[in-house]
């Protein structure tokens, strides 16, 4: 096989701690009030909190000061007020509260046991709707609630029997998009009459279809959404608001129409296509039913777009990005200025300056993008990043792998793997089949009982990452967080003789107790994906990495947060207790402050420092 060669970079690299990558800042979720002020998310503090800022260069003043993480902030059309959401402990049982210009904070939700999924704000700024699971902690009705309402003051407008979630308000404010969710990849779309609480139903005959991002027509006639009816990938199009009738408005082709955003008084449109993990923005103006009148788009700093937020005149846009070597920072798109002068117009600003605490963007590393062959002839997209120095015999090699499955690695901005490639380690991440990003039929090679194909694809990229010379094949590393933390002890059993070690964040361990304990309005979409225990419990227990423990040999570190409602930690501490009945060593930490994932600044510190603790020991 063709060797790839490497390439030192032509930097010279200061050695910083990791608690200096960890602490680099990330900026993100803008939103433009009807004044121009900007609000956004920034982790300055060790979480995101809210911060506004009046003007690109302008000092940013914090505007929450709490120790959970704001999970978004959304500014009202009319006044110069925000809410914005946090659950507590990683629960995910978010809240939501309102932000007065003077600095006031008022609880509008009182239900900590539910969890409330945002909707929007009406065109007047005097409502708001979200679904909430209240009523049934297993399905989400729907809720629109006075913006000065507090405590359980919602009205109920519609009784969910599933996953339902709110698109946005009609024109009108009449009318409300539903979008239910069977799972990743079937999706139905209907509009809610709010005067007669009739709910049309736009697509009843649709089986696995994706409906993504629907926005309101300025006309109110229509949604513009991303779809794959009758496609392999997603496209841009039309759909009529009344029949469901739906018209092609772009072609993905080979690759997927990813986020769509549209402003309903200027019929401003903006979509994403994901080319093999890199974004490519479009900016274009509705001059038809589905004819758009598209401009040239400025360049966009980073790879990795998106969080598209339009102002309430449509004049201006907020976007974030970033990329493997840029943290993510909130920009504002003028589009009078991009009208006037084009591609070339000075057009986007970026209005955040998120630290890099110190460490020069320039020893950051981008990775470049490989194709491997798998067991079965297919090849497996990945991202490979190289230390800036190889010795001789090769480096070490983290497999990161990404979560979901319906997910995607894509080449984001993370201090932990720039901080791992400083310290001489590789990165390879693998887009394993049951991937999203490369088509529908991609996404489901590894439904149910074709799960551990996706498991042999990572035991070919072993065999690929042996024959480079850049790297130690006697040093490879297993990592991964949620269904990659199955991936993880799954390929630790499956190929036990392969693997130095093992980082298991959140993982999956037996998918009978999973399903069985995670949160039972996730059971049924989880459920599509991996299995039914009514069905398919004897697969289901045969393939869980649990009940394969007694082939491990590489040592294992297992990370949870005791509040983690997709995963519980149960999963944690079964697989800790088998591998240690097998003496295999094994290091456990649990935060009881924290759920699906580690989110805290001093908590990453303590388990990411011990991480890399336990590789310096064994790897």
């Amino acid at each position: 096989m063709t060797q790839l060669l490497w390439a030192v970079q032509p930097f010279p690299v200061a050695v910083y701690d990791l608690e200096r990558y960890l602490t680099i800042r990330q900026a993100h979720g803008g939103s433009l009030g009807p004044d121009g002020t900007l609000a956004f998310l920034l982790d300055t503090t060790g979480v995101p909190q809210v911060w506004t800022v009046s003007e690109p260069g302008a000092w940013p003043v914090q505007r929450t000061f709490y120790d959970e993480p704001v999970s978004f902030c959304s500014y009202s059309p009319e006044r110069s007020e925000l809410i914005f959401g946090m659950d507590e402990g990683g629960n995910e049982r978010q809240q939501f509260f309102r932000l007065d210009d003077d600095g006031t904070i008022t609880p509008l939700t009182d239900t900590p046991d539910a969890k409330h999924y945002w909707g929007g704000w009406r065109s007047d700024g005097e409502q708001f709707a979200f679904a909430s699971n209240r009523r049934d902690e297993s399905v989400f009705d729907i809720y629109v609630q006075d913006r000065d309402a507090t405590g359980d003051d919602a009205e109920l407008v519609f009784e969910g029997d599933g996953w339902f979630t709110v698109g946005g308000w009609s024109p009108d404010d009449d009318a409300l998009i539903l979008v239910e969710s069977h799972s990743g990849f079937d999706q139905d779309v209907s509009v809610l009459d709010l005067d007669t609480g009739e709910r049309r139903h736009l697509n009843p005959d649709d089986d696995e279809v994706r409906y993504r991002s629907p926005q309101w027509s300025p006309d109110g006639e229509a949604l513009y959404v991303a779809t794959d009816r009758g496609a392999d990938t997603l496209y841009l199009a039309r759909m009529d608001a009344q029949t469901g009738e739906l018209d092609t408005v772009r072609e993905g082709g080979d690759w997927n129409v990813g986020g769509v955003a549209l402003d309903q008084d200027s019929g401003l449109l903006v979509y994403s296509r994901n080319v093999d993990g890199y974004t490519e923005l479009t900016l274009g103006e509705l001059t038809g039913e589905t004819e758009i009148t598209e401009s040239p788009m400025p360049e966009v700093p980073g790879n990795v777009a998106g969080g598209i937020s339009f102002g309430p005149d449509g004049d201006r846009l907020a976007l974030s990005s970033n990329g493997r070597t840029l943290n993510n920072n909130v920009a504002v798109l003028d589009v009078a200025a991009l009208r006037e002068d084009g591609a070339d117009a000075d057009a986007v600003t970026r209005w955040t300056n998120a630290s890099t605490a110190g460490i020069p963007r320039e020893t950051f590393v981008e990775p470049d993008i490989v194709h491997y062959e798998s067991f079965d002839g297919r090849e497996i997209p990945a991202f490979l990043s190289l230390p800036p120095e190889i010795p001789d015999g090769g480096v070490p090699v983290i497999v990161d792998i990404h979560g979901g499955p319906e997910s995607q690695r894509r080449p984001s901005f993370t201090g932990l793997t720039q901080y791992l490639l400083s310290q001489g380690y590789a990165v390879f991440e693998p887009n394993v089949r049951g991937s999203t990003g490369y088509g529908r039929s991609y996404t489901h090679l590894d439904d149910v009982e074709n799960r551990m194909d996706s498991v042999r694809d990572i035991g070919a990229a072993l065999d690929w990452l042996a024959e480079q010379d850049a790297v130690d094949p006697d040093r490879f590393v297993a990592k991964g967080g949620s269904y990659g933390g199955f991936m993880v002890l799954a390929s630790v059993t499956e190929f036990p003789e392969r693997w130095a070690a093992g980082v298991d964040i959140v993982g999956i361990a037996n998918f009978v107790t999973f399903l069985e304990n995670t949160g039972p309005w996730r059971r049924s979409l989880r459920e599509a994906e991996y299995g039914s225990l009514e069905d398919d419990r004897e697969f289901l227990e045969e393939i869980s990495p649990l009940n394969n423990i007694e082939n491990i040999e590489a040592p294992l570190f297992v990370l949870h947060g005791e509040n983690d409602p997709r995963v519980p930690v149960g999963e944690a501490e079964q697989i800790v207790e088998g591998a240690r009945e097998q003496d295999v060593p094994v290091e456990k930490l649990i935060f009881e402050d924290e759920g699906h994932g580690i989110a805290k600044l001093d908590n990453q510190i303590e388990a990411y420092s011990q991480v890399v603790e336990f590789l310096d020991e064994h790897v």
